[in-house]
């Protein structure tokens, strides 16, 4: 399905998203797993259905949740994170490995939750950043008009008096004559070159953020907002076209309603946010396990159980119901099995769908077909180098081949073994391509199978290799 410049695949309206356009949009990236597209498809329609319904029942539809079962690298996350960016939802993915029961040293399962309010605010805070933008550029013109010629009352350049964001009143025809050209020449580009003295706000290092995420989440949830003077004004000497791109930053800083961003943030991270929980099966207690590493497992299921259910989860920004957040999770399920998770949890995953091992025709247009294809990915790296690489069907075949081939003599680690096979097919020709000018370079099958073939027979080396 081809993108129209105009309008981004991932910009279009909810109406037009349909389960079937969906899927569309995932094939585009996502090669096979037709039944887990068509999964998320309808629980995403579903959403915009459920925002349409009139009257109280609106409240009694909860989220259909998913289970994603299947191998490694056959593309569970990359389903749930184009879903996300298709949706423009609030997304956060998490380890189930990483959260530990109260009582034990690790994250407690609410941060997620604080993980997918703060992903929202910074997605909304973003988005009016942008909707400002050319309110804020224009004040940040003044700003840098009055450092470049400041009123005659002015001390210095970059002092409070000269940072105004409109020319002084009292100003004569005279100035706001040279004023006029000095802005036509900085539109021009005709100032470029000058370097100035600019007063910018200066975050301070968020210390906070270094020990969010090892358990300490409610002692620091509020530390940034407590600290005094935390945002300083530092002056810096940069050229014209930096200093103006700062002073933008800072306006449209300024212009911007966090009080009406954090209360349609927490609005969107309850209607529409997305939570992906990876690696659901190592925290799946075995029946024959006993003791050991399996102490905790069952406890942090029933951490997790009333935040799935729906609950309300404080975090800086407010209070934040999980009862219609989507939770996708995924797992090997190699060991464990769904069937070993507490049955409450499993109750709350009604929609099971099973991914597919990775072919090698599969591996062909993992390669080939979608926009981000690996190939086209490293077309476009040498091509900087003015580099031509030519991938022949014949060549690609033969990765494809090669990949699926030690998945099967070793871990069975999916599409991820494509990105280690053409890491090592050209390693070489990456290191020599500065040197080597431009020029065409074919990659035939013999190119491959002379690059690979020798790792590919010795066994030993082929496991760290490849």
């Amino acid at each position: 399905m081809s993108s129209n410049s105009s309008n981004p695949p991932l910009l279009r309206a909810a109406e037009s998203l349909t389960p079937r356009a969906i899927v569309e949009e995932l094939d585009r990236y996502i090669i096979g797993q037709k039944a887990a597209k068509r999964a998320v498809a309808v629980a995403l329609r579903n959403r915009w259905r459920r925002q349409h319904v009139d009257g109280p029942l609106r409240d009694e539809i909860s989220p259909k949740n998913i289970m994603m079962i299947g191998p490694t690298g056959v593309g569970k996350t990359e389903i749930a994170r184009r879903l996300a960016k298709l949706a423009g939802a609030p997304f956060v993915k998490v380890e189930a490995s990483k959260f530990t029961e109260v009582g034990y040293v690790g994250r407690d399962v609410d941060s997620m939750v604080r993980d997918l309010a703060e992903t929202a605010v910074s997605m909304l805070r973003e988005e009016e950043r942008e909707r400002v933008r050319p309110r804020a550029r224009e004040n940040a013109e003044e700003r840098l008009l009055d450092i470049l010629l400041p009123p005659r009352s002015a001390t210095r350049p970059g002092s409070a008096e000269a940072t105004a964001p409109s020319p002084p009143p009292g100003s004569t025809p005279s100035e706001a004559a040279t004023r006029d050209s000095l802005r036509k020449l900085l539109r021009e580009g005709k100032l470029d070159e000058r370097t100035v003295e600019v007063d910018t706000a200066d975050a301070p290092p968020s210390f906070v953020d270094v020990f969010s995420g090892t358990g300490m989440e409610e002692m620091v949830l509020n530390l940034r907002d407590m600290m005094p003077g935390a945002r300083r004004t530092k002056r810096r000497r940069l050229k014209v076209p930096e200093a103006l791109e700062a002073l933008a930053e800072e306006e449209a800083g300024k212009l911007v309603d966090m009080d009406r961003i954090t209360k349609e943030a927490i609005r969107r991270a309850e209607q529409s946010g997305i939570i992906f929980i990876d690696e659901i099966d190592k925290i799946a207690s075995r029946q024959s396990a006993t003791g050991g590493p399996d102490v905790s497992r069952e406890g942090v299921q029933r951490d997790l159980l009333p935040i799935v259910e729906g609950s309300t989860v404080s975090t800086k920004y407010g209070p934040v119901k999980t009862d219609h957040v989507l939770f996708i999770t995924a797992g090997a399920f190699h060991v464990a099995k769904p069937k070993d998770l507490v049955p409450e949890l499993q109750g709350r995953f009604p929609i099971r769908v099973e991914l597919e091992p990775l072919s090698d025709q599969d591996f062909v247009r993992i390669l080939t077909e979608p926009e981000n294809a690996l190939t086209r990915q490293y077309v476009a790296l040498l091509a900087t180098e003015k580099i031509t690489l030519d991938f022949t069907p014949e060549a690609v075949q033969e990765i494809a081949r090669i990949a699926a081939e030690v998945n099967t003599r070793m871990e069975n680690i999916g599409a991820r073994r494509l990105h280690t096979v053409m890491e090592r097919l050209l390693d070489e020709l990456s290191f020599e391509a500065p040197e080597l000018g431009a020029r065409s370079i074919p990659i035939t099958a013999e190119y491959v199978r002379a690059r690979l073939d020798g790792v590919m027979a010795d066994e030993d080396l082929s496991q760290y290799v490849l």
